[in-house]
């Protein structure tokens, strides 16, 4: 008996009422294909994709839930790019409104649906993840023969919903693979990844939707309460409840006895009536304790472990809070990016503009300032990403490196893969290629970085035949490329052709908003290890005073080493790296700075000189 005809009498089977070991999500779906909407199981349909003008207006509604989405589905994608998942975000009608792909298999994905602007909803599809998953709002996996159409048989997908603030299907995020391992076991990690996107999704929204409210994150555990919560709620002023994620509408309806759909209900209720707390409370659950000290009562017993925080300590979502002058939002990933630091502040408003051209970027910086962190937020910022690929291209062997980036064809030279090899411009084809020191690359593989650019193809080593790619190059370098073109190191024709669109990250040590990101850091690595820390006063002022020349590579090692050293949760001074140190006459200038409570110009008062010669002294003791 064949797959299909195996697959036809199950249906068969499942209708007459018999039992079966298929998942209830996945018979229900079935029963819902046969007698709603009337679907022939025996007939293959072929993938609907929806016109272009169509597509647009899906897209234009769902605009702002693809904004808030883009970061948490960059993450997803980068997590499941390597097994050739097909990632999916689809409205709450079953289109696809953003999807990221290999497009090197493009013509598939396309038969099969795994693409842009493919309708997947129940009554046009049949049994599917995203139909299936709009339909019963909850997760599912649809693998292989539970797909009703026999056209989808091969398929493996797996489904979350995505609910707004007030409890309404808003989207559905999907992976898919064309083939996968015949056990459905397999997309069990599938599954699990979708349902954490899906919640992040969430709670991007609810962040972006409760400016000027207080957010309540909740955990039945106290490790990462304070990034990657289970559920959130947003409290006004007055303690009104103003919305919430979905895990949040299903927990809180439950312990009130309203059904799953009415959770909508909660909007507008006090939250002492859920919790033994009010607004006067809320404060209580703020950082300023061990999440393992922030649980939550209800009716006099504990329930969950809470994270608070207040509208003010929120950072602004929108490029015009920072940037008075711009109406455009900013993207979420290069919005991170922005902060005190007017530097800094302008270089994302410009890399957010530059993301959306189809220009070449260089970015310059000194070591360890971020050049790779920008980048890929530059990526993350574009409409349609696609993959990755970063190469250090000071980090390859020179007799290596023209074999990494284009590729070779079988047996191209002695010692060659037997099938050949891919090289990393193909496989950054459809997005984005970071050349990380390209001011090492060797002189004869710039002209030929320079043919891939003007002609939009490559050519792999040994190979007769060029292969059309499709990139957004992003390059960094530590050294002004000028000063290689002077020299003869760098291609001329090529450093007019990278340095389009500039962008120059400061040195750490030139930041205004140095103490924010210094505890950001520490945030990070307190949600990887499940404390919390901050550091002392004086231990602050020594990291201030330090010239830095790793930059915020150089701090986040030191606040790493300082918080395996601590008594948590503060730092002294004591637990700061040695590499801190500094000479004894720096040493006594700096006590001194201390003392004055970090203030130059009292210190330059006290010595009887002027600022700018205490700074002065100052930058020539920390450079020795």
């Amino acid at each position: 008996m064949s797959a299909i005809s195996a697959h036809l009498k199950e249906i068969e089977s499942v209708a007459a009422g018999r039992p079966t070991r298929r998942d209830e999500l996945v018979v229900n779906s079935w029963l819902r294909c046969l007698h709603e909407y009337r679907l022939d199981p025996s007939q293959r349909g072929n993938a609907y994709i929806v016109p272009g003008s169509e597509l647009r207006e899906h897209q234009q509604q769902a605009e702002e839930l693809i904004r808030i989405s883009r970061a948490a589905l960059d993450h997803l994608y980068e997590q499941v790019a390597g097994h050739n998942y097909v990632l999916l975000l689809s409205d709450a009608r079953g289109v696809s409104v953003a999807h990221y792909r290999n497009p090197k298999l493009d013509p598939a994905l396309r038969d099969a649906g795994l693409y842009l602007g493919a309708d997947w909803a129940e009554d046009r599809s049949g049994t599917c993840a995203v139909g299936a998953c709009l339909v019963s709002r909850q997760p599912i996996t649809v693998h292989q023969d539970d797909h009703f159409d026999p056209a989808h048989i091969g398929l493996t997908c797996s489904a979350a919903p995505v609910f707004d603030t007030l409890g309404e299907l808003v989207a559905v995020v999907d992976i898919s693979q064309l083939r996968s391992a015949v056990p459905r076991s397999s997309q069990q990690l599938a599954r699990h990844l979708v349902i954490a996107t899906a919640r992040r999704v969430e709670l991007a929204n609810l962040m972006s939707q409760a400016e000027g409210h207080w957010l309540l994150r909740l955990s039945r555990s106290p490790d990462f309460i304070d990034s990657d919560p289970e559920a959130a709620i947003a409290v006004d002023g007055d303690g009104q409840i103003r919305g919430m994620t979905h895990a949040a509408f299903t927990a809180l309806s439950q312990r009130i006895g309203l059904t799953e759909r009415s959770g909508a209900a909660l909007i507008g209720r006090p939250v002492d009536a859920l919790f033994d707390l009010d607004a006067d409370t809320l404060d209580q659950y703020m950082r300023g304790q061990s999440a393992r000290d922030r649980i939550l009562f209800a009716g006099g017993q504990p329930c969950l472990f809470a994270s608070a925080e207040p509208p003010a300590t929120r950072s602004p979502r929108t490029i015009r809070a920072i940037v008075p002058e711009s109406r455009d939002d900013m993207p979420d990933s290069l919005a991170r990016l922005a902060s005190e630091d007017d530097t800094m502040t302008r270089l994302a408003h410009r890399a957010a503009r530059f993301a959306q051209r189809d220009l070449p970027i260089l970015i310059q910086g000194e070591t360890g300032t971020g050049k790779e962190v920008l980048a890929r937020a530059v990526h993350a910022a574009r409409s349609d990403p696609g993959p990755f690929v970063a190469v250090n291209c000071a980090a390859i062997p020179e007799h290596l490196i023209e074999s990494e980036l284009f590729g070779y064809a079988p047996n191209a030279f002695t010692g060659a893969a037997r099938g050949g090899k891919r090289g990393l411009i193909d496989a950054a084809n459809g997005g984005t290629l970071f050349l990380d020191e390209i001011g090492d690359m060797p002189l004869a593989l710039q002209s030929r970085l320079l043919r891939v650019l003007a002609e939009r193809c490559v050519t792999p080593v040994g190979a007769l035949e060029s292969r059309p790619v499709d990139i957004h190059l992003i390059s960094a370098t530590h050294a002004p490329l000028a000063d290689r073109v002077a020299t003869g190191g760098f291609r001329e024709d090529l450093y007019y052709r990278l340095n389009a669109a500039v962008l120059k990250l400061p040195p750490l040590r030139e930041r205004a908003d140095f103490n924010t990101l210094a505890d950001t850091v520490l945030a990070e690595l307190g949600a990887e290890h499940g404390e919390r820390y901050r550091l002392s006063g004086p231990a602050r002022r020594r990291l201030a005073a330090h010239h830095w020349p790793g930059n915020v590579r150089e701090l986040r090692n030191a606040l790493a080493v300082a918080t395996a050293l601590c008594d948590p949760p503060t730092i002294e001074m004591d637990d700061l790296p040695d590499e801190l140190g500094v000479s004894p006459e720096c040493a006594g200038l700096e006590a001194q700075l201390a003392e004055c409570g970090g203030n130059v110009s009292e210190l330059a008062r006290r010595l009887g000189v002027d600022r700018t010669t205490v700074h002065r002294r100052l930058k020539r003791l920390r450079t020795h």
